[in-house]
């Protein structure tokens, strides 16, 4: 484990990046800055490759809008409408992707400088960052305090999350990295191949909200229990994909598995397995790139609580209370 400084921001804070793995491994580069994943590279047939998207300089965090790296918090993904009700009370968020509050808001936890609270090498290499979100950024009740722990061995890399809060709040803490295994993030995602361990997924209306249902996949576009391609289908092939004219879902992940999903580039023979303890898993194949990065692609993948949980009883609980601890994982494991 290294550490060396990335720049300052306006307001004179100043940005560390911490690199993790092993010279002969698995490597990634974490910046202070919204616990942002700045690099990740994988040797491969002699040559170091890049499987997630990044910038170069600090300046190009500040300006992004794509989430690329970040965490995201408190609430990941799409909040209906920008509110909520919670106890009686209606809570109203601040509306970055109206009618909806997405990724937590106007100012969400990519763009705060987390505190530095541990690192170190030896077989495991880590960072812990932590955060605290006062009550009512954004609109959300509760001071919550949050902790992410990165961890590299081998070759797998681990986010472990913990969170409390002093007043109940719902949270959906998650992580952004655009994946592009083949290695070269100019080259379309068609060819990355993906396996789902998921009965069933979220569809979403107009605005990519859970409509509610759980449906299952079986005999539509959205069955990857099989490894097959991401290769956007027709939008006649299913109502789903001309609504979003591509993958932008929540997949309910199966209990009792051992890899949650599975990504592979056939071109570099990279292999990526991830697990989580959370119950879903965000799919996204970055397509607003077009216009504000039209030369880059990337596929995202999500583990999180299900979008608009606050506002489906039917959803798994969102809501942390007083006196409990969230604790989640997501760790991506690769061969190549």
């Amino acid at each position: 484990m290294t550490s060396r400084s990335f720049g300052r921001l306006p307001d004179g804070g100043e940005v560390d990046v911490f690199t993790l793995g092993a010279e002969d491994g698995l490597q990634a580069e974490i910046l202070t800055l919204g616990g942002t994943l700045k690099s990740l590279t994988l040797p491969v047939k002699g040559k170091r490759i890049p499987l997630a998207l990044g910038f170069t300089d600090l300046a190009q965090y500040l300006a992004d809008t794509s989430y690329v790296g970040q965490l995201v918090g408190r609430f990941g993904n799409r909040i209906a409408g920008a509110q909520f009700e919670l106890d009686g009370k209606t809570y109203r968020l601040t509306s970055n992707n109206p009618p909806n509050t997405l990724h937590g808001g106007t100012i969400g936890f990519g763009k705060y400088l987390w505190k530095v609270l541990g690192a170190g090498g030896g077989k495991t290499s880590y960072v812990k960052l932590g955060h605290r979100s006062p009550a009512g950024t954004n609109g959300f009740p509760g001071n919550l305090v949050v902790t992410a722990l990165y961890t590299i061995f081998e070759n797998t890399l681990t986010l472990a999350y913990e969170a409390t809060t002093d007043a109940p709040t719902p949270i959906n803490l998650i992580w952004h990295p655009y994946f592009t295994l083949s290695g070269d993030a100019h080259k379309p995602i068609d060819e990355i191949q993906m396996r789902i361990a998921a009965d069933h997924y979220l569809p979403v209306n107009a605005s990519r909200v859970p409509t509610g249902e759980i449906a299952p996949v079986d005999g539509t576009p959205f069955d990857f229990r099989k490894m097959h391609s991401v290769r956007v289908p027709a939008p006649e092939s299913h109502p789903q994909i001309a609504l979003t004219r591509g993958f932008d879902h929540c997949w309910v992940l199966n209990a009792g598995k051992d890899v949650d999903a599975e990504l592979y580039a056939p071109s570099t023979g990279v292999r990526m397995a991830v697990r989580t303890n959370l119950p879903g898993l965000q799919v996204y194949g970055a397509y607003h790139f077009r216009s504000v990065y039209p030369d880059l692609h990337g596929l995202a993948l999500e583990p999180e609580n299900f979008p608009d949980a606050p506002n489906h009883a039917n959803f798994p609980s969102s809501i942390l209370r007083p006196g409990e601890t969230h604790r989640s994982f997501m760790s991506f494991t690769f061969t190549g």
